[in-house]
């Protein structure tokens, strides 16, 4: 275990949402945390977020790739406006994530309504129930005394209470059980050798579900744990095998082993004491082996976090009227009893609340704590982190025995080397094409491929196919949507294919609770809704899309050019071989039997290259130099040369002829047939978010109607090591209650987070 952690770093995404219901047409806006998985620290590991908005079919509706800094990123969607209502869940994941499967990433569910059709917000009515039976450790086995977790939901996902019982096939009751918190429970059962057994269980009036238990073994292991004081916990082994064996125990924390335990199984029982100190906060597996290294039973415990990042905001007052300033006062600290200021970066949103608005978003506190480590949809994980006594402890028990799950496969870790198939990006998105034979389909390894994007930027990868005919390539500084072009060197090939392979994980995890839609009683609201978001789209519209892009080197991917010329200054011919002839000495124009060629002469030495140079147009290669020279030289702004050997990558290049059109968009060229050009969306440029100022007397009485239901976001809070900071807005012209949410984490991976309303009234 502790080799596989050596070389195998988790990472954990988290996504705080602005809101959790939006409509039709309006901006989502999220910022993205990136963390360590073992101590939740902030992990500058991958360069780049892939955020989607999935439908309830799981199909990708949008998609973006968000670039991370300093293990932080922030993007936005705007939702089309013909997006239909439903519930729609938004997930986060990095490349390096994709190996750990699709249950692994984050997610959320949010409400849209589309207000444009009559109460086109309501989900299906119909309600349906289900109950799951966990068998603690993982397996019932025939004489042998198990406790089983189970579960009693609807079709949304909440928990209800029920009761139930087991009956063998005498239809006789040979226990009874009862849910507790979050329709979840637990009892314990002794199944008997030749008996079957079915449960019944009540979850409304009149409905009654019949259910089979899980499989019974007849041979095997169970394993029971128990809080046997606060700070001990018991774990107990019974097998049916009687012949004495060595077991083990082994407890990690989010992979880092924090208990290895060696005892004899003796008369097929055996136990384990651990103390709960020994274990690190949130989640913990005790997973049992036997003297092959083969897994017998897991159990998940969880251990609440002692300390915590506290954040304490504060308006000045809690009521103010409409375009009023409101000053809030942001505080950071350690939580507990020795809490000292403490910086963080933090993210904070301020939405109005009515009757369309339900649910909450996610909190960062409970996710990378809980949520993140379980299978499925907790509901209410905040709860887990309250204060409470016996009736938590159960509960957060119940949940463990229930959701209990393993991020990782004991195959993988008991292996030489974990079989990953994504490589983090370190640095820049990578884009993956795989070669393949024209005719017979296999992989073509061994061959230099060519990617660029026609620009006035000259940018250029290569890279060479290996035996499963993958390439890979950075793209630093592609922002927005892109003309991708991958190709090969006809002289080195001319028989495979290019097929761009998608950089979306194209793997879905079961899908998450669906959201509850208000229902068709609220049309009114609908009506109001739909009214507000036209006027605020007809007056605020054109501030919707504007963006800040980083900047940007300038500087082609050679460097400094040895020649440059901006043929605006010299006399143009309509020739483009005249033109080379004439001003370009560096470069020898000759002609052969198959057409021209390009000769570089060697600033060195002043003898000439012995092969082609590199020709690019528009940064894009051109292989074919009678094309090249069969372009209107009056279309071409700037021409550039390298006269020497340019190593780039494994590729070497006899010098560097560089031609750039005034448009940088190959001014209607034709690239070879052979050629792959592909759209791709690259990183997301950053969306500025637009809020109205009313700081003047003037600006208050502007007669331009503020609706607006998303009164500030802002995901670029810090606050300084003295762990203070004052974020100022201003209301608009829509009264009611509106909700401040403030998530954040510290740089020693203390998340937190803090909510609190204020109300808006009408100006007398």
């Amino acid at each position: 275990m502790r080799s596989y952690q050596q070389r195998t770093l988790t990472e954990k995404l988290f996504l705080h949402l602005d809101r959790p219901m939006y409509l039709s047409g309006e901006t989502m806006w999220f910022k993205v945390y990136a963390t360590d998985g073992t101590y939740l620290k902030p992990l500058p590991f991958s360069s780049v977020a892939y955020v989607e908005v999935l439908n309830q079919a799981s199909k990708p509706v949008l998609q973006g790739k968000i670039p991370l800094q300093n293990a932080t990123g922030q993007g936005s969607f705007n939702l089309p406006a013909s997006l239909p209502s439903g519930s729609y869940t938004v997930r986060a994941y990095s490349r390096w994530m994709q190996n750990f499967g699709p249950d692994y990433f984050f997610q959320q569910v949010v409400t849209v309504l589309n207000t444009a059709t009559t109460a086109g917000a309501a989900l299906t009515d119909s309600v349906g129930y289900e109950v799951q039976f966990f068998p603690e450790g993982g397996n019932l086995v025939w004489d042998l005394s198990s406790r089983i977790g189970f579960k009693a939901t609807d079709n949304h996902g909440r928990g209800v209470a029920a009761t139930g019982k087991v009956l063998n096939q005498f239809n006789q009751v040979v226990v009874t059980f009862r849910t507790g918190q979050f329709g979840m429970g637990s009892f314990v059962f002794q199944p008997e050798a030749g008996n079957i057994y079915r449960a019944e269980v009540a979850v409304a009036e009149g409905t009654v579900l019949k259910r089979e238990l899980p499989k019974v073994f007849a041979q095997g292991y169970v394993m029971q744990l128990q809080n046997t004081t606060p700070a001990i916990l018991t774990v107990a082994v019974r097998s049916t095998n009687r012949q004495p064996e060595t077991i083990w125990l082994l407890a990690h924390s989010r992979q880092q082993v924090v208990v290895a335990a060696q005892a004899e199984l003796i008369d097929g029982s055996a136990r384990f004491t651990v103390r709960t100190d020994q274990l690190l906060e949130g989640v913990s597996h005790f997973t049992l082996f036997n003297s092959e290294q083969k897994p017998l039973c897991e159990r998940l415990y969880f251990r609440p976090p002692v300390r915590q990042l506290a954040i304490t905001a504060s308006a000045e007052k809690t009521e103010y009227t409409s375009r009023e300033k409101v000053r809030v006062q942001l505080t950071t600290a350690s939580s507990g009893t020795s809490a000292l200021p403490l910086a963080a970066n933090l993210s904070m949103s301020v939405y109005r609340l009515d009757s369309l608005t339900t649910g909450t978003t996610a909190d960062i506190n409970s996710y990378l704590w809980l949520s993140a480590d379980l299978k499925g949809t907790i509901e209410n994980p905040d709860y887990y982190f309250t204060a409470g006594g016996p009736e938590r402890t159960e509960a957060a028990d119940n949940l463990m025995l229930t959701q209990g799950w393993s991020r990782f496969k004991w195959e993988h870790i008991l292996a030489r080397q974990p079989p990953w198939l994504y490589r983090p990006e370190l640095h820049a998105p990578v884009v993956q094409a795989r070669l393949t034979h024209a005719t017979t389909n296999a992989p073509v390894p061994n061959i230099t491929t060519y990617m660029s994007s026609p620009s006035r930027l000259v940018r250029l990868g290569n890279a060479v196919s290996d035996s499963s005919g993958l390439v890979e390539f950075e793209t630093n500084e592609l922002y927005g949507s892109r003309d991708l072009v991958l190709q090969t060197d006809p002289k080195q090939d001319s028989t495979c294919r290019i097929t761009l392979l998608p950089a979306f994980s194209t793997q879905y995890a079961a899908r998450p609770a669906v959201a509850q839609a208000p229902a068709s009683r609220f049309e009114t609201d609908y009506q109001r809704r739909h009214l507000q978001a036209q006027l605020q789209n007809i007056y605020f519209g054109k501030y919707r899309n504007r963006y800040t892009l980083p900047p940007t080197d300038s500087t082609a991917f050679y460097g400094k050019p040895d020649e440059v010329y901006m043929l605006d200054k010299y006399t143009r011919f309509k020739v483009l071989e005249e033109v080379m002839r004439e001003y370009v000495p560096g470069v020898v124009v000759r002609l052969r039997k198959d057409g021209f060629h390009f000769i570089v002469i060697n600033k060195l030495n002043r003898l000439p290259l012995p092969e082609d140079p590199m020709v690019l147009l528009d940064g894009v290669p051109v292989f074919n130099t009678n094309k090249i020279m069969a372009l209107n030289p009056l279309k071409i702004q700037k021409l550039e040369v390298m006269d020497g050997r340019y190593f780039h990558g494994t590729s070497l290049y006899n010098g560097v002829v560089s031609y750039t059109t005034y448009k940088g968009d190959l001014e209607g060229f034709q690239l070879d047939p052979r050629v792959l050009v592909q759209q791709y969306e690259g990183l997301q440029a950053q969306r500025e978010f637009y809020a109205p100022r009313y700081e003047t007397a003037q600006q208050k009485q502007s007669r331009l109607p503020d609706l607006r239901n998303l009164l500030y976001w802002n995901p670029n809070l810090t606050t300084p090591t003295a762990g203070t900071q004052a974020v100022e807005f201003y209301t608009g012209d829509q009264p009611g209650r509106y909700l401040v949410e403030v998530q954040g984490l510290s740089a020693d991976g203390l998340p937190g987070s803090t909510r609190f309303t204020i109300e808006v009234k009408p100006a007398l």
